[in-house]
C-alpha cells in the first residue's frame, strides 16, 4: 500500500471523530473531545500546525552535492531519522473501535522498530496498557520509550519497577498530562510534580529519563535541575491548555537556554519532513509525531508506520541545506576563537552545537 491508499483505508475505519484528512491540520476535528481535537476553542492545537507553516526556509542550492544521511543517535542508539512516534492512548474512545490500546501499541512499536525509528507508548488507568506496551518494547529489543503518566508517587514507582524489567532504551513522563480533564479525580490520582519529586522519580528509574510537556525556559531549567536526560517541548497537542503558545514559538528560547545540556525533542503540528527540518533549525534534536501515526496504523496496519517514516525521511533529506549548516558552524567557531568580550560565549557554543547536529544529520561530519 502507498500513502494515499492508507489514508483512504483510514477514513473508512477511524470512527466518527478523526477524518483521516490529507493534511492533519485540526480543522475538521478541532473541538472533538472525545476524539483527536483540542481543548476549548482548539486554538492551541490549530496554532501548533499553523506556526510551523509560518516558518520560512531560505533556499541555497550552491553547495557541495553530497549524499544526505538522516540518521540520528540518542542514548547510544542510532535511528534512521530524528523522528519518534508520539504516545497516544484511549484509542477506542478517540479514534474508533478498530484497535484498543494494547493492539495499537503492539503494532506501532514493532513496525516503528522495523522502520528504523522508535515509538513512545502511552499509559492508562488499566495496568494492562503499560504491561502490553512493555511487552512490545521488550520484543523489539528495547526500541521503544514507555511514557508514564504523573500518577501519585507510589503508582509511578510501581510502574517503573515494571519498566526496568522490560529494559527499554529510556523512559518518559508526560508531566503535562496532569492537566488532562479526564485524568483528574481518577484512581490512581494524577497530578503535577515538584522538582524534588521528579528527581526522586528519575533516580529511581535508573534509565535515561525524558520529561514531556515543557513549554517555558523555566520549565526546561527545572527539568534539567531534576536530572532529566531529555525534554519534549510539547503542549500535549493542545489538549491540556487552551490559548497556549505553539511549540514552534517557544522552541528557540528553550533551545538557547538548555541546548547542549540535554536532548531537546519537540512535537505539536509537525506533519512533513520540511516541518521536521524547521524544528531542527530552531534548536530541536528530534521530533515526535502523533496523530499521523494513528492514521497510518488504522489505515495500513503494520505497514502503515513504515510508509510514513519513508515519506518523512525523503522530505527531510530533500530540504536539508548543507551549506547553511557549514556556514553556521564557521561563524560560531570564529566567534569563539575571537575571545572578544562582546561575544556571548554560551550562545556561541549553543550555535556551534546546533550546527554540528545539522551537519551530522546530513552525513557531512
Amino acid at each position: 500500500m502507498d500513502y494515499s491508499e492508507i489514508l483512504k483505508n483510514a477514513r473508512e475505519c477511524s470512527g466518527p471523530y478523526c477524518k483521516a484528512c490529507p493534511v492533519c491540520n485540526g480543522m475538521a476535528c478541532r473541538t472533538q473531545v472525545p476524539g483527536p481535537g483540542g481543548k476549548g476553542t482548539a486554538a492551541t492545537m490549530l496554532r501548533n500546525y499553523q506556526k510551523w507553516q509560518e516558518v520560512c526556509i531560505n533556499m541555497d542550492t550552491i553547495c557541495e552535492n553530497t549524499p544526505i544521511d538522516t540518521t540520528f543517535t540518542m542514548f547510544g542508539r542510532t535511528f534512521a531519522a530524528p523522528i519518534f512516534a508520539a504516545p497516544v492512548g484511549a484509542m477506542k474512545l478517540h479514534y474508533g473501535d478498530k484497535y484498543d490500546d494494547l493492539t495499537y501499541n503492539d503494532i506501532l512499536v514493532s513496525s516503528c522498530a522495523q522502520a528504523g525509528i522508535a515509538a513512545f507508548t502511552g499509559d492508562g488507568t488499566n495496568p494492562a496498557v503499560m504491561e502490553g506496551a512493555l511487552h512490545a518494547i521488550a520484543a523489539s529489543g528495547g526500541a521503544g520509550i514507555p511514557t508514564v503518566k504523573p500518577w501519585n508517587m507510589e503508582t509511578v514507582f510501581a510502574k517503573l519497577d515494571a519498566v526496568r524489567q522490560a529494559d527499554p532504551m529510556a523512559v518518559a513522563m508526560d508531566i503535562d498530562a496532569a492537566g488532562l480533564p479526564f485524568l483528574k479525580g481518577l484512581t490512581p490520582p494524577a497530578g503535577s510534580k515538584t522538582v524534588e519529586e521528579l528527581r526522586q522519580i528519575i533516580d529511581y528509574a535508573k534509565k535515561p529519563f525524558i520529561i514531556k510537556g515543557i513549554m517555558t525556559v523555566r520549565g526546561a531549567q527545572k527539568a534539567l535541575e531534576a536530572g532529566a536526560s531529555a525534554i519534549v517541548v510539547s503542549n500535549h497537542g493542545g489538549r491540556v491548555q487552551d490559548q497556549c503558545p505553539s511549540t514552534a514559538e517557544v522552541l528557540p528560547a528553550i533551545a538557547d537556554a538548555v541546548g547542549g545540556k540535554l536532548t531537546i525533542l519537540v512535537d505539536g503540528g509537525l506533519r512533513n519532513g520540511t516541518d521536521i527540518f524547521k524544528a531542527l533549525a530552531l534548536g530541536a534534536d528530534g521530533v515526535l509525531i502523533g496523530r499521523p501515526f494513528v492514521t497510518m496504523v488504522y489505515g495500513g496496519g503494520a505497514q502503515g508506520p513504515g510508509v510514513l517514516v519513508k515519506k518523512l525521511q525523503a522530505e527531510l533529506a530533500d530540504t536539508i541545506d548543507i551549506a547553511r549548516a557549514q556556514a553556521a558552524k564557521k561563524r560560531a567557531e570564529d566567534r569563539l576563537a575571537s575571545k572578544s568580550k562582546e561575544i556571548d560565549v554560551d550562545r556561541a557554543k549553543l550555535a556551534l552545537q546546533r550546527a554540528l547536529t545539522r551537519l551530522k544529520t546530513t552525513g557531512t561530519l
